[in-house]
């Protein structure tokens, strides 16, 4: 093997991958390495302000609709449940998980659900966070609490279509 082969040469980090034009140009290692510090003190900010567990996509304006609820899916990031619940009079809890089929195809209708109706979806890891999935109950996945003013109101087990899923929250939101 010669010395000069792309797998001889190391990579600052493991999770980036290498290829032929970055590792032939040192400039380019510069600027990876100035992109790197700058986005670890974007985390090191928003760890500090109790941001980190936002949702990356929430649009600038806040990422509310009119009636109060984020545009977009809410992912659980631990610490008190009923914290995650309070400020939202009406939550559509999402139990899945990464490995669930059913899961994946009930997130594009959820995206939907929470940028079109006044409730706020909660998207809790069924895998990360077990005691809590064994806490309300969940056997099967996906699995969809709806809370009205913090207390469970409906629930609903498997993939439903937008339909079902606004027919529930209409009626509970009135």
């Amino acid at each position: 093997m010669s010395d000069s082969s792309p797998s001889d040469v190391s990579s600052p980090s493991s999770d980036v991958p290498s290829n032929d034009s970055s590792t032939a140009d040192p400039a380019g290692d510069d600027d990876l390495e100035a992109i790197r510090e700058r986005k670890l003190e974007e985390l090191q900010e928003k760890a500090a302000n109790g941001t980190l567990g936002a949702d990356a996509g929430e649009p600038a304006d806040g990422g509310e609709t009119s009636a109060g609820s984020p545009d977009d899916p809410i992912q659980y990031e631990g610490g008190s449940f009923e914290d995650a619940l309070a400020g939202h009079d009406l939550v559509l809890v999402d139990f899945y998980a990464d490995w669930c089929g059913p899961c994946k195809m009930l997130e594009p209708i959820l995206e939907d659900v929470a940028a079109t109706t006044a409730a706020t979806v909660l998207k809790v890891d069924a895998d990360v966070y077990q005691s809590l999935t064994s806490q309300y109950g969940v056997r099967g996945l996906p699995t969809m609490l709806l809370f009205r003013d913090g207390e469970p109101v409906e629930r609903l087990v498997g993939a439903q279509n937008e339909e079902r899923l606004r027919s529930v929250i209409d009626r509970h939101a009135a």
